[in-house]
Protein backbone atom coordinates (compact mmCIF):
# COMPACT_ATOMS: atom_id res chain seq x y z
CA UNK A 1 0.00 0.00 0.00
CA UNK A 2 1.10 3.28 -1.06
CA UNK A 3 2.18 5.63 2.39
CA UNK A 4 -0.38 8.79 3.08
CA UNK A 5 2.30 11.66 4.52
CA UNK A 6 -0.20 14.45 5.35
CA UNK A 7 1.32 18.18 5.01
CA UNK A 8 0.53 20.28 7.45
CA UNK A 9 1.53 23.44 6.34
CA UNK A 10 -2.24 24.94 5.85
CA UNK A 11 -2.60 24.11 9.50
CA UNK A 12 -0.01 26.80 10.21
CA UNK A 13 -1.23 29.35 7.51
CA UNK A 14 -4.57 29.05 9.62
CA UNK A 15 -2.67 29.59 12.94
CA UNK A 16 -0.22 32.64 11.38
CA UNK A 17 -3.29 34.40 10.30
CA UNK A 18 -4.51 35.09 13.43
CA UNK A 19 -1.88 34.92 16.09
CA UNK A 20 -1.15 32.97 18.60
CA UNK A 21 -1.14 28.88 18.67
CA UNK A 22 -4.34 28.00 17.42
CA UNK A 23 -4.63 25.90 15.85
CA UNK A 24 -1.42 23.80 17.63
CA UNK A 25 0.89 22.71 14.61
CA UNK A 26 2.08 20.21 16.73
CA UNK A 27 -1.35 18.50 18.37
CA UNK A 28 -2.36 18.70 14.68
CA UNK A 29 0.64 16.46 14.02
CA UNK A 30 0.00 14.06 16.48
CA UNK A 31 -3.55 13.70 15.87
CA UNK A 32 -2.89 13.20 11.56
CA UNK A 33 -0.89 10.32 13.04
CA UNK A 34 -3.19 8.69 15.66
CA UNK A 35 -5.92 9.29 12.84
CA UNK A 36 -3.69 6.97 10.52
CA UNK A 37 -1.51 9.15 8.55
CA UNK A 38 1.98 7.42 8.41
CA UNK A 39 4.05 10.40 7.62
CA UNK A 40 4.16 14.53 8.65
CA UNK A 41 4.96 16.40 5.81
CA UNK A 42 6.21 20.14 6.24
CA UNK A 43 7.52 23.00 3.98
CA UNK A 44 9.90 25.70 6.00
CA UNK A 45 10.03 28.71 3.79
CA UNK A 46 12.15 31.53 4.18
CA UNK A 47 9.58 34.20 4.80
CA UNK A 48 7.65 31.52 7.52
CA UNK A 49 4.31 32.26 6.15
CA UNK A 50 3.01 28.98 7.28
CA UNK A 51 5.49 26.67 8.96
CA UNK A 52 8.38 28.52 10.55
CA UNK A 53 11.34 26.89 11.23
CA UNK A 54 11.02 26.81 15.30
CA UNK A 55 7.75 24.64 14.01
CA UNK A 56 10.68 22.15 12.78
CA UNK A 57 12.25 21.84 16.22
CA UNK A 58 9.00 21.36 17.71
CA UNK A 59 7.27 19.03 15.86
CA UNK A 60 11.40 16.81 15.77
CA UNK A 61 10.71 14.81 19.14
CA UNK A 62 7.09 14.06 18.69
CA UNK A 63 6.44 12.89 15.16
CA UNK A 64 6.28 8.96 15.58
CA UNK A 65 6.09 8.63 11.63
CA UNK A 66 7.93 9.56 9.17
CA UNK A 67 9.31 13.21 9.15
CA UNK A 68 9.57 14.77 5.75
CA UNK A 69 11.23 18.23 5.18
CA UNK A 70 10.59 19.78 2.08
CA UNK A 71 12.22 23.20 0.85
CA UNK A 72 14.94 24.66 -1.48
CA UNK A 73 18.51 23.26 -0.43
CA UNK A 74 19.38 27.05 1.14
CA UNK A 75 22.47 27.13 3.67
CA UNK A 76 19.23 28.22 6.36
CA UNK A 77 17.26 24.59 5.25
CA UNK A 78 20.31 22.80 5.38
CA UNK A 79 21.25 23.52 8.89
CA UNK A 80 18.21 22.71 9.88
CA UNK A 81 17.31 19.70 7.96
CA UNK A 82 21.06 18.14 9.21
CA UNK A 83 19.97 19.47 13.03
CA UNK A 84 16.62 17.91 13.06
CA UNK A 85 17.54 14.62 10.81
CA UNK A 86 14.30 14.13 9.51
CA UNK A 87 13.43 10.42 8.07
CA UNK A 88 13.62 12.49 4.08
CA UNK A 89 14.70 15.35 3.16
CA UNK A 90 12.72 16.02 -0.39
CA UNK A 91 14.64 18.72 -2.22
CA UNK A 92 12.28 21.56 -4.26
CA UNK A 93 13.54 24.25 -6.89
CA UNK A 94 11.27 27.05 -5.45
CA UNK A 95 12.43 30.53 -5.61
CA UNK A 96 12.34 32.42 -2.51
CA UNK A 97 8.49 33.91 -3.00
CA UNK A 98 7.15 31.33 -4.88
CA UNK A 99 3.27 30.98 -3.80
CA UNK A 100 3.88 26.78 -4.30
CA UNK A 101 6.07 24.18 -5.42
CA UNK A 102 5.24 24.75 -9.27
CA UNK A 103 7.96 23.08 -11.35
CA UNK A 104 10.54 20.36 -10.77
CA UNK A 105 14.64 20.27 -10.78
CA UNK A 106 16.06 20.48 -14.05
CA UNK A 107 18.09 17.80 -13.23
CA UNK A 108 20.68 18.06 -16.37
CA UNK A 109 21.48 21.80 -15.34
CA UNK A 110 21.57 21.23 -11.68
CA UNK A 111 23.62 17.75 -11.21
CA UNK A 112 26.40 19.09 -9.79
CA UNK A 113 24.56 20.96 -7.18
CA UNK A 114 22.35 18.28 -5.87
CA UNK A 115 24.73 15.48 -5.94
CA UNK A 116 26.84 18.07 -3.65
CA UNK A 117 23.55 18.88 -1.59
CA UNK A 118 22.87 15.10 -1.42
CA UNK A 119 26.15 13.40 -0.63
CA UNK A 120 26.13 16.24 2.40
CA UNK A 121 22.00 14.89 3.47
CA UNK A 122 23.48 11.31 3.30
CA UNK A 123 26.08 11.50 5.20
CA UNK A 124 24.01 12.45 8.28
CA UNK A 125 21.53 9.19 7.58
CA UNK A 126 19.19 11.69 5.82
CA UNK A 127 17.10 9.56 2.96
CA UNK A 128 16.62 12.15 -0.16
CA UNK A 129 14.23 12.79 -2.56
CA UNK A 130 13.91 15.69 -5.60
CA UNK A 131 11.02 16.72 -6.71
CA UNK A 132 10.84 16.69 -10.48
CA UNK A 133 8.19 16.32 -13.78
CA UNK A 134 7.81 12.91 -16.04
CA UNK A 135 10.71 13.68 -18.54
CA UNK A 136 12.75 10.24 -18.55
CA UNK A 137 15.90 12.12 -19.48
CA UNK A 138 15.74 13.95 -16.10
CA UNK A 139 14.54 10.90 -14.32
CA UNK A 140 17.91 9.28 -15.34
CA UNK A 141 19.73 12.37 -14.68
CA UNK A 142 18.01 12.31 -10.72
CA UNK A 143 19.69 8.86 -10.97
CA UNK A 144 23.47 10.52 -11.23
CA UNK A 145 22.65 13.09 -8.21
CA UNK A 146 22.74 9.93 -5.88
CA UNK A 147 19.56 10.57 -4.73
CA UNK A 148 17.23 7.69 -3.28
CA UNK A 149 13.64 8.90 -4.57
CA UNK A 150 12.20 11.34 -6.72
CA UNK A 151 8.71 12.91 -5.98
CA UNK A 152 6.61 13.47 -9.25
CA UNK A 153 4.92 16.74 -9.10
CA UNK A 154 1.37 15.66 -10.27
CA UNK A 155 -0.41 19.00 -10.88
CA UNK A 156 -0.32 18.53 -14.86
CA UNK A 157 -2.07 14.98 -14.06
CA UNK A 158 -4.60 16.82 -11.29
CA UNK A 159 -5.40 19.46 -14.25
CA UNK A 160 -5.80 16.81 -17.25
CA UNK A 161 -7.61 14.46 -14.85
CA UNK A 162 -11.01 15.83 -15.21
CA UNK A 163 -11.06 15.62 -19.35
CA UNK A 164 -8.98 12.24 -19.91
CA UNK A 165 -8.05 10.41 -16.78
CA UNK A 166 -5.68 7.94 -19.18
CA UNK A 167 -4.28 10.51 -20.82
CA UNK A 168 -3.58 12.24 -17.58
CA UNK A 169 -1.89 9.15 -16.03
CA UNK A 170 0.45 8.39 -19.05
CA UNK A 171 3.29 10.23 -18.37
CA UNK A 172 3.32 9.06 -14.88
CA UNK A 173 3.47 5.50 -15.96
CA UNK A 174 5.86 5.82 -17.66
CA UNK A 175 8.20 7.75 -15.58
CA UNK A 176 7.34 5.52 -12.42
CA UNK A 177 8.43 2.64 -14.85
CA UNK A 178 11.82 4.30 -15.76
CA UNK A 179 12.42 5.62 -11.87
CA UNK A 180 12.25 1.94 -11.22
CA UNK A 181 14.63 1.05 -14.42
CA UNK A 182 16.82 3.33 -12.34
CA UNK A 183 16.92 2.42 -8.87
CA UNK A 184 14.92 5.16 -7.68
CA UNK A 185 12.11 5.22 -5.27
CA UNK A 186 8.69 6.60 -6.15
CA UNK A 187 6.99 9.51 -4.34
CA UNK A 188 4.05 12.05 -5.57
CA UNK A 189 2.36 14.92 -4.74
CA UNK A 190 0.64 18.26 -5.64
CA UNK A 191 -3.54 18.72 -6.47
CA UNK A 192 -3.75 15.02 -5.63
CA UNK A 193 -7.62 14.85 -4.12
CA UNK A 194 -10.01 12.53 -3.41
CA UNK A 195 -11.11 12.82 -6.80
CA UNK A 196 -8.25 12.09 -8.74
CA UNK A 197 -6.02 10.16 -6.10
CA UNK A 198 -7.41 6.33 -6.24
CA UNK A 199 -7.02 6.48 -9.85
CA UNK A 200 -3.56 7.72 -9.48
CA UNK A 201 -2.22 5.42 -7.18
CA UNK A 202 -4.38 2.21 -9.20
CA UNK A 203 -2.18 3.03 -12.34
CA UNK A 204 1.31 4.33 -11.28
CA UNK A 205 3.09 1.16 -10.25
CA UNK A 206 6.47 0.93 -7.80
CA UNK A 207 4.24 4.24 -5.97
CA UNK A 208 5.82 4.16 -2.10
CA UNK A 209 4.44 7.65 -0.63
CA UNK A 210 2.12 10.48 -1.63
CA UNK A 211 2.30 14.04 -0.09
CA UNK A 212 -1.10 15.61 0.60
CA UNK A 213 -1.69 18.74 1.89
CA UNK A 214 -4.00 21.47 0.98
CA UNK A 215 -6.67 19.26 -0.27
CA UNK A 216 -6.63 16.94 2.39
CA UNK A 217 -7.15 20.10 5.24
CA UNK A 218 -9.49 21.71 2.97
CA UNK A 219 -11.76 18.42 3.32
CA UNK A 220 -11.00 18.34 7.12
CA UNK A 221 -13.21 21.34 7.25
CA UNK A 222 -16.02 19.20 5.76
CA UNK A 223 -15.82 16.24 7.15
CA UNK A 224 -13.43 16.35 10.31
CA UNK A 225 -9.76 15.31 10.44
CA UNK A 226 -9.81 11.92 11.45
CA UNK A 227 -12.44 10.69 8.78
CA UNK A 228 -10.75 12.88 6.21
CA UNK A 229 -7.50 10.88 6.90
CA UNK A 230 -9.17 7.66 7.08
CA UNK A 231 -10.82 8.69 3.46
CA UNK A 232 -7.57 9.26 1.83
CA UNK A 233 -6.32 6.47 3.00
CA UNK A 234 -9.15 4.16 1.45
CA UNK A 235 -8.01 5.35 -2.10
CA UNK A 236 -4.89 4.32 -1.81
CA UNK A 237 -6.19 0.80 -0.63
Amino acid sequence: MTRLSVNINKIATLRNARGGNLPDVVKAAINCEKFGAQGITVHPRPDERHIRYQDVLDLKPVVTTEFNIEGYPSEKYLKLVSEVKPAQATLVPDPPNALTSSAGWKTVKHKDFLKEVIKHLKSRGIRTSIFIETDPEIIEEAANTGTDRVELYTEPYAAMYPKNPKKAVEPFVKAAKVANECGLGLNAGHDLNLVNLKYFAQNVPFLLEVSIGHALISDALYYGLENTIQLYLRELK
